[in-house]
This record gives C-alpha cells, structure tokens and sequence, in this order.
C-alpha cells in the first residue's frame, strides 16, 4: 500500500463561538472516504503564538514543524467584511517556506456569498506565497442556518458533490508537487 499523503485541515478563524468548528467537524468526517489523505487538524488556538511575528518562538517552531509536514493544506475559513480574518492572515504571514510548492484548497462559509470572497482573497496571498490554489472549493452560505453543534449538515448532497470534485483537484495536484519537490526542491526557485 503506499504511503498516505499528508494533508493539513487549517481552522481560519479564533472567534470566540466561531461556526468554524461545525463546519471542521464534518468536514473531518466526510474526509475519512478519502484514506489517501492523512489528515492533521490544525487548530491556531491550540498554540499559544506571540502576538507578533516572531517565527522563531517556540510555539511558532511547533506549528512550523506541523506545517512543514504537510504535502496539502485546506484552509477552513469565514468570510468576515468581505475578507478572511486577521488571525488567519497571521498564521499565513508568520511562515514562508511551509506554503512553497504545495497545493490549497477551502471550504469556506459567510452570508449570501458562501465566503468566496475571502477565498479569492487568499488566493492572490498564496499565489506570492508559491503556492497552487486548487479551482473549486467548498462553499456554505448561512452556515449558522445548515449545521448543528455537531457539525452534521442539512441537505448534504450539494457539498459532497462539491467535495469530492475539489478532493480530485486537491490529489492530482498533492501527487504531482510531491513528485517534483522530490526531483527538485522547492526552496532554491522559490528565493
């Protein structure tokens, strides 16, 4: 059997009753179809970073480490004022070379637009990043309305529809940045 693809499920938002945790919990669920992918749940709230970029903080090393681990990220992310939030815009900034040469792919949620917007947004941030952002993601609008405490969705169809298009995309792409950061590392191109 070959070795699972490491994959790193990215909260984006530290919002004190933030719907990012019913929306993590059934994505986290739903991904166990997909057992190519070793999934790690990255929680920012589950490090203790300094408030100001300083990468080299011990807590920073500990999410860098985890970071780096990864061959693929999805970014979990609300839309707040037609952006992403400020939290995630830290942890983006606070590392480089982690994003260099591997794909990214959302789940995102807001109001009427689903938090698309936010993702187009952090599409042109990872783009300077050296990153691949993968076509389609995962969208909900008015999330509060379609999921319960528990992260078990109404009317699921649509999104499994959704994610199982962008974990195709989200493959190709894994499979294919390993194999070439593999034959040549990242790093030398990315300076």
């Amino acid at each position: 059997m070959q070795k699972p693809m490491r994959l790193a499920v990215i909260y984006g938002s530290t919002r004190e009753g933030r719907i990012c945790d019913r929306v993590v919990k059934w994505l986290e669920r739903e991904l166990a179809r997909f057992p190519q992918f070793e999934i790690d749940i990255i929680d920012p709230l589950a490090f203790s970073l300094p408030r100001e970029h300083v990468p080299h903080h011990p807590e920073a090393r500990r999410l860098a480490d985890r970071l780096h681990q990864a061959d693929g990220f999805i970014f979990v992310t609300p839309e707040y004022n037609h952006s992403f939030t400020a939290s995630l815009k830290f942890l983006i900034d606070l590392f480089a070379e982690p994003w260099h040469g591997k794909p990214i792919a959302f789940v995102c949620y807001g109001g009427i637009s689903g938090g698309l917007r936010a993702v187009e947004q952090l599409r042109l941030v990872f783009a300077e990043l050296h990153a691949v952002t993968i076509c389609d993601a995962v969208s909900f609008n008015s999330p509060w309305r379609r999921f319960d405490n528990d992260g078990r969705l109404q009317d699921p169809e649509d999104a499994l529809r959704r994610l199982s298009r962008m974990m195709a995309q989200l493959q190709w792409w894994t499979e294919a940045l390993i194999a070439a950061r593999s034959d040549t590392p990242y790093a030398g191109i990315a300076a």
